[in-house]
């Protein structure tokens, strides 16, 4: 029997691991197979918790999709040497494993409608400045791919400019980056997380903005919703799941214009 098992990241505030809950229980909804959910850390059940689960309910075709924003450690390194484990100690199950969430065409969709959500409406962008807002990773290829999102996301919207900060392991952070934006002559500030739900992060990311907002008193200063339970998310989540039961190999330029084109035409 073919089991899904989806992997969160964890948070210590349990609102973002209830929100990751119920993204699960809705997506259960909307597909055919059989779907659990685990954490990386801070909650339970854990992957290795997790793993055991799906094989106590019956599982025999274990596809492990971890929904996580960017390719670092987790997905890496820790992810699949659980995998592996769980493969010697449960030698009759076959266990694959599937994509992060990426750089996916649809979550940039997402991003932009964020951005436009908080902006009202307003059609002159020449004194508004985005800053896209990563959670930070010892990892140099995911921080990166956050640098390659803003690129397109300022080719999405063509504001003054795409400033990118992280929330934390790596610089520039938050400061910087509306430093960055203000020093350029940005009249308004939309800060865009690229964060599936709510915690720790976010939350004390809102606090800082406040505090912000007091230091550039000629400048508007907000912050866009983080993905949540967006059905963008779950037709993402759900592509990687189908991807991985297809054993399908993974393009790295799902971006690139050209390949979106030769999509469109069935190529």
């Amino acid at each position: 029997m073919k089991w899904i098992l989806l992997v969160g990241h964890g948070s210590r505030d349990d609102e973002g691991n209830e929100e990751f809950r119920e993204f699960v229980r809705r997506l259960v909804r909307q597909t055919s197979y059989p779907i659990s959910s685990c954490f990386l850390e801070f909650a339970e059940p854990d992957v290795e918790q997790g793993l055991a689960e799906c094989v106590r309910a019956g599982a025999t075709d274990i596809v492990v999709v971890p929904v996580i924003l960017l390719a670092a450690s987790h997905v890496k390194w820790e992810i699949p040497e659980l995998i592996d484990q769980a493969r010697t100690r449960y030698p009759g199950i076959f266990i694959r494993y599937g994509r992060p969430v990426g750089l996916h065409p649809r979550i940039v969709d997402l991003l932009v409608s964020r951005f436009y959500q908080i902006i009202e409406g307003v059609e002159d962008l020449s004194d508004t400045a985005i800053v896209l807002m990563g959670r930070g990773s010892s990892d140099p290829d995911a921080n990166g791919d956050l640098y390659k999102l803003a690129r397109i996301l300022w080719e999405r919207t063509r504001v003054m400019t795409v400033e990118t900060c992280f929330t934390g392991i790596t610089d520039p952070r938050l400061p910087e980056g509306v430093r960055r934006a203000a020093r350029l002559g940005a009249r308004r500030i939309v800060v865009v997380p690229y964060f599936l739900f709510t915690g720790v992060l976010i939350k004390r990311m809102t606090d800082l903005l406040q505090e912000l907002a007091g230091q550039y008193p000629g400048i508007v200063l907000s912050m866009a919703e983080y993905f949540g339970f967006h059905e963008v998310l779950a037709q993402v989540v759900g592509d990687r799941i189908e991807e991985a039961i297809r054993g399908q190999a993974a393009m790295t330029c799902d971006l690139c214009r050209y390949r979106l084109a030769l999509v469109e035409q069935g190529g």
